[in-house]
């Protein structure tokens, strides 16, 4: 299923951003060249998170069971163009899914499984899936016979795949760990039809913290584009061993794990959910390179160093993070205590990736700020993705192009690694994308730097306080107070004020026995010589800040719960 204009394709093509290689192209060649090099590696507690042997796959194994899982697909009719719904945690069969599905040439769209009933009927509705790939049990819910409920409700799922052996009256059990095979009614299906890298490789979703969530459509072209970033940011080669923490349902697991993983040939090894001594464990046990770890961790781990005591974290070179502001400090400290160098990511599941690596703001305290200005003309950088992108700050008032430093307006980008559109909503994408095709992201940024190279985020337009009149940026407020001693996570936003229309509370989780006050924040800030109107007015404590199932804090929430005061 191709959703690109020709005429995009070919523009695309012509100046060299888009290729013809498909992402099982460029896994094949790894098969080939080392098929007997280790390629996945299952999470240490796969037993406990839903049962099996911890598994780890050279290339030409991992290779035989996605030909393997094709081929039961194939036998049930599952055929190219067809929508298959993935929802499986972070194991080696997750993996291939995602490349037994493209191998008949289907389209994935993967679920957080955190979804329950309500998600996922909803999303299988959206779709039209015509079949469901899924665990039996993870965490003792039990995901099989969900989805066989499920199904009766939905009548273009067809069938529902379940790996493991108990599996539900309804459900089809794979395994593809059997004997070898020369997949005969796979090759010969094989050449019936074309996949090209401008097929829809995954419908994703969007992370929901506000309304309704949306289905990405992303080809292969667009994924690769998004995928170099970190290739380059993190200069990713063949005998990398890569540790993923991030769900592999969106941009940070597939873009900035997934496909970089099988462009650059290393190792992948698996982690969910997210456990500090397991991830440690695994880190030192595989000599990991490269890994995502949220700032929020990055903050706690290098305020409490006797974490690392006794660990073994020299092969360590970089770490990716993102979604929340970095502070200088944690920046500099990683790198002074542990050598390892930070990469700040921003990007959407729509495309967006701006990212700033050592080599291109080598400097802690601008890196923790801003990004380069990729797709600008007139500034090189030292990554693919600049190139290949396009983007600009509009003022939403006037509608006019920014051009100066420090003023406030919509990021919209359009370019290689841009999707075309939401799936199956007409309506949302004709005020998705401006007039010249820009796609409208509702992220603030602000133009800064002495030559005016860099983005710095502001903030999401509906999360920009408004204080008589006065635009207050949220994560510049976080940042700053990431740094105070005594705060594990923070979280800022709006609520009402009688007066000045709306004011500033301040969402803190304290370090374990923090005895934390209000008058202490405002003085913090003071220090940092900030303007008055932005400190806070309100402080809430909480256990910990609500988030959605891929990490982003939920803001609509907690502007509910300290509207009403409903807080913990």
């Amino acid at each position: 299923m191709i959703l690109s204009s020709d005429e995009r394709i070919k523009e695309y093509v012509e100046k060299g951003w888009w290729g013809a290689a498909t992402i099982e192209e460029y896994f094949l060649q790894h098969v080939e060249q080392w098929p007997d090099k280790e390629a996945i590696v299952d999470p240490i507690n796969r037993g406990a998170l839903c049962g099996g042997l911890m598994q780890r796959l050279t290339y030409k194994e991992l290779d035989h069971r996605v030909s393997r899982l094709a081929d039961i697909l194939l036998e049930h009719g599952i055929v190219k163009d067809d929508i298959v719904a993935i929802h499986l945690p972070n194991i080696v069969e997750l993996v291939i899914t995602y490349l037994a599905v493209l191998r008949v040439g289907a389209i994935s769209s993967p679920f957080p499984v955190q979804y329950r009933e309500f998600e996922c009927s909803q999303q299988l509705k959206m779709l039209g899936a015509k079949a469901v790939i899924t665990i039996e049990r993870m965490n003792q819910r039990e995901y099989a016979a969900m989805h066989v409920k499920i199904k009766e409700q939905v009548p273009s799922v067809q069938h529902v795949f379940v790996f493991g052996n108990d599996v539900p009256k309804g459900a089809i059990p794979i395994h593809t760990d059997g004997i070898d095979s020369e997949f005969t009614r796979l090759k010969a299906y094989r050449d019936t039809i074309e996949i090209t890298a401008d097929d829809i490789f995954t419908i994703c979703w969007t992370s929901g913290t506000e309304g309704k969530p949306k289905g990405v459509p992303r080809s292969h072209n667009e994924w690769f584009i998004s995928a170099y970033g970190t290739v380059d940011a993190a200069q990713l080669t063949g005998d990398d061993r890569i540790l993923n923490t991030f769900p592999m349902v969106n941009m940070a697991g597939i873009g900035g794990m997934l496909i970089p993983w099988l462009l650059s040939g290393g190792k992948l090894v698996l982690h969910h959910p997210f456990d500090l001594p397991s991830f440690l464990q695994q880190v030192e046990q595989e000599t990991i390179t490269y890994t995502l770890i949220p700032p929020a961790l990055l903050n706690m781990m290098l305020k409490n160093q006797a974490m690392l005591i006794g660990k073994d974290i020299t092969p360590l070179r970089a770490v990716g993070t993102g979604s929340a502001p970095l502070t200088a400090w944690m920046i500099a400290g990683w790198k002074e205590k542990y050598g390892v160098d930070i990469i700040n990511f921003f990007g959407s599941n729509e495309g967006a990736a701006f990212l700033s690596s050592p080599n291109d703001i080598p400097d802690p305290e601008m890196r923790a700020k801003y990004f380069p200005r990729f797709g600008v003309k007139g500034f090189n950088w030292d990554n693919r993705i600049s190139e290949r992108i396009e983007s600009k700050i509009v003022d939403l008032e006037t509608g006019e192009d920014i051009t100066e430093s420090l003023h406030p307006g919509e990021l919209r980008i359009r370019g290689a690694s841009l999707f075309s559109g939401y799936w199956n909503s007409e309506e949302m994408n004709q005020t998705s994308f401006d007039q010249d095709g820009y796609f409208c992201t509702g992220d603030l940024f602000e133009i800064a730097g002495d030559q005016n190279q860099y983005y710095r985020v502001v903030g999401r337009v509906k999360d920009v306080i408004n204080r008589g009149g006065l635009k207050i940026s949220p994560e510049e407020l976080e940042g700053l107070l990431q740094g105070h001693p005594m705060v594990e996570d923070v979280a800022v936003v709006s609520y009402p004020d009688p007066i000045m229309g709306e004011n500033v509370c301040v969402c803190i989780v304290p370090r374990e026995s923090a005895e934390i006050k209000l008058e202490e924040l405002v003085a913090f800030l003071r220090e940092k010589q900030i303007a008055s109107y932005k400190l806070p007015e309100r402080l809430v404590l909480l256990d910990q800040l609500p988030r959605n199932p891929v990490g982003k804090i939920l803001k609509n929430q907690l502007r509910e719960m300290v509207k009403s005061e409903r807080v913990n």
